[in-house]
């Protein structure tokens, strides 16, 4: 593991790329990691760290995808929607964040799905937060749902109403200062400048 972090520190792509396919996951984790920091890391990378059978791998295939592929019809959004139906509720969360980072439109639909659907409280505020993130007007009834879901779903949601511009949004910052949540009541006098 210590060779994928200093392939990372010291420019070795040849290294990071030679144990791109080791055994432990959390080497070849690594591996991707070194190769970003390196520069050099390629798309057939990050799809085979996307699909790898290790929840961990794919986990960090996301958060550097969030990175990179920002076209809605490139492979790497493709497979970051695939990962939306992931087993792994963690990779489903960082599926989710690098959606929204990537402002993919596309994803709106099945986001919104995720968010009001999902068992996992993680994956509800992740979807909500990159429904936020895109700011498209579809997105915006499921972020206004999600006022009525736990705290920290709650939390998440008045926060991404800041992505959309329009009355109804602002309207519903307005009535989260009533939250009985404090955290809630504080983002939205936050985001009034109250």
């Amino acid at each position: 593991m210590l060779d994928a972090i200093l392939a990372g520190y010291q420019g070795d792509d040849n290294k990071a790329r030679q144990i791109l396919d080791d055994p432990d996951p959390r080497v070849r984790a690594r591996a991707l990691g070194a190769l970003d920091r390196i520069g050099s890391i390629h798309t057939r990378d990050l799809l085979a760290g996307l699909e790898d059978i290790a929840p961990a791998v794919r986990r960090r295939a996301c958060d550097v995808a969030s990175r990179y592929g920002s076209a809605s019809s490139s492979p790497l959004t493709s497979a970051l929607h695939r990962l939306l139906e992931d087993p792994d509720p963690l990779v489903v969360e960082s599926a989710c964040w690098a959606l929204g980072e990537h402002r993919d439109a596309t994803a709106v639909s099945p986001l919104a799905s995720l968010a009001s659907s999902h068992p996992d409280p993680r994956c509800k505020e992740a979807a909500i937060a990159a429904l936020g993130a895109i700011g498209d007007p579809r997105g915006l009834p499921t972020v206004i749902e999600g006022l009525s879901e736990k705290p920290a779903v709650r939390r998440r949601a008045v926060v991404a109403l800041a992505g959309f511009d329009s009355n109804e949004a602002d309207a519903a910052i307005r009535r989260s200062l009533d939250d009985r949540d404090w955290q809630v009541r504080q983002s939205a006098e936050i985001l009034l400048g109250e």
